[in-house]
């Protein structure tokens, strides 16, 4: 059954992860969702050695074959039906906790040792937290739909419907998604269009609903309740776009979960207009086959509203040793040359570019906050020519002229 926005759910608190400590480095930047995003890779601080973290305790070595990313989604479709394409879908099995869902920031490709394998089967026994955070649980779900149509396992088939049904019992009522599920108290209840979460989600959904390979596997009830889902999740994105002075403009990175009003994240992640998450909401509505006059609207405001905050004339210089958090700097250098970009936040009211260190207080120049913040967050996104300029046209062609 989905939740009502109302209904009381126990809060979850992971477990420790003993005597590791972790700190957060950026890792290589990422298209997540349609958006530039800066990950984060865990770091076991006794040793130094890059490891792999999640909230099993588990940590693993650097060497594999391969690293779980989005570059297994896009294998050519024989080699699913490869062994080692198996070997990766089997540690997905074993990653996977009783709610169906998985935990993010974890190379879930690395070979693993009889030992580890068995200390994760205990950690999924245990219950743990699962999220759609960073591209956590749709794309596993992704691979093992590609695994299944290749081999026939049916293992990766139930392990794929019962990770289908988490993302169902994790929608809210009104349509939006929270980051985790169980509830985790505090940001993470938000509705969540950060780095791509929902729409993520929501990509996924459609294929299944439409019976798009390599989905057709899907039973009927959960292909409608796929077209269900995705009906509501587009209510909601609806509902969401925040209107300035009567005019539509585009998203927030996360909203309440029950009064939509655009909320703060992280001390530097404050209310705003996003650049970046809205960029993959607007592809989502793009692709919305015979919009009904809402999505238009949805559409032509947010397009309006990206042309109106690009930023020309500036590029990013990056300064310092990258390898080394505290020698590393970024600075905005002028240059009439550079392709366009956008802020990652825009002020609601003024359409300012904001900038915020983890003091919360808004700035309006890169420059005024601290050079950990400077450096260690996407505070400029590629400006998304391709789907303004190519994208739109052929949309309002297909469907607005003939309205």
């Amino acid at each position: 059954m989905n939740r009502t926005t109302e209904s009381k759910q126990k809060s979850f608190v992971p477990p420790a992860l003993g005597t590791l400590r972790q700190r957060c480095v950026p890792a290589a930047l990422f298209w997540l969702g349609g958006v530039l995003a800066a990950g984060c890779a865990a770091t076991d601080q006794r040793v130094g050695a890059a490891v792999t973290v999640d909230n099993t305790g588990l940590t693993a070595s650097a060497e594999a074959p391969v690293k779980w990313g989005k570059g297994l989604l896009a294998k050519d479709k024989a080699w699913y039906g490869s062994a080692e394409a198996s070997r990766i879908a089997d540690n997905l099995l074993l990653y996977q906790h009783t709610n169906g869902g998985w935990n993010k920031n974890t190379d879930m490709a690395l070979v693993l040792t009889e030992a580890e394998k068995a200390r994760l089967q205990a950690a999924a026994e245990k219950g743990m937290v699962s999220t759609i955070d960073n591209g956590a649980t749709y794309t596993q779900l992704e691979y093992l739909a590609n695994v299944y149509d290749a081999t026939g396992e049916e293992r990766y088939k139930d392990s794929f419907l019962r990770g289908l049904d988490y993302l169902f019992e994790a929608q809210y009522e009104n349509g939006g998604w929270p980051q985790f599920y169980p509830i985790r108290k505090g940001y993470y209840e938000y509705i969540t269009f950060n780095d791509g979460a929902m729409i993520g989600v929501m990509e996924l959904l459609r294929d299944v609903a439409k019976q798009n390979s390599p989905y057709a596997f899907v039973d009927k009830p959960r292909q409608k309740r796929a077209a269900e889902a995705i009906k509501k999740g587009l209510d909601v994105i609806l509902k969401t776009q925040i209107e300035v002075d009567g005019k539509l403009t585009a998203w927030c990175a996360q909203h309440d979960h029950i009064t939509l009003a655009p909320q703060k994240a992280r001390d530097y992640e404050l209310p705003s207009i996003s650049g970046g998450e809205s960029i993959g909401i607007l592809k989502y509505l793009l692709e919305i086959e015979k919009p009904d006059p809402h999505v238009e609207k949805a559409v032509e405001g947010a397009v309006s509203w990206l042309n109106e905050v690009k930023i020309t004339g500036i590029r990013l210089k990056r300064t310092g040793d990258p390898a080394h958090r505290e020698t590393r700097d970024v600075v905005v250098v002028n240059d009439t040359t550079a392709p366009p970009l956008l802020a990652r936040f825009y002020e609601i009211e003024t359409n300012k570019p904001m900038f915020s260190g983890r003091d919360g207080v808004v700035r309006h120049t890169l420059a005024e906050i601290e050079q950990e913040r400077r450096a260690g967050y996407s505070w400029y996104i590629p400006f998304p020519e391709k789907l303004l300029d190519e994208a739109y046209p052929r949309w309002r062609q297909k469907w607005v002229s003939t309205n």
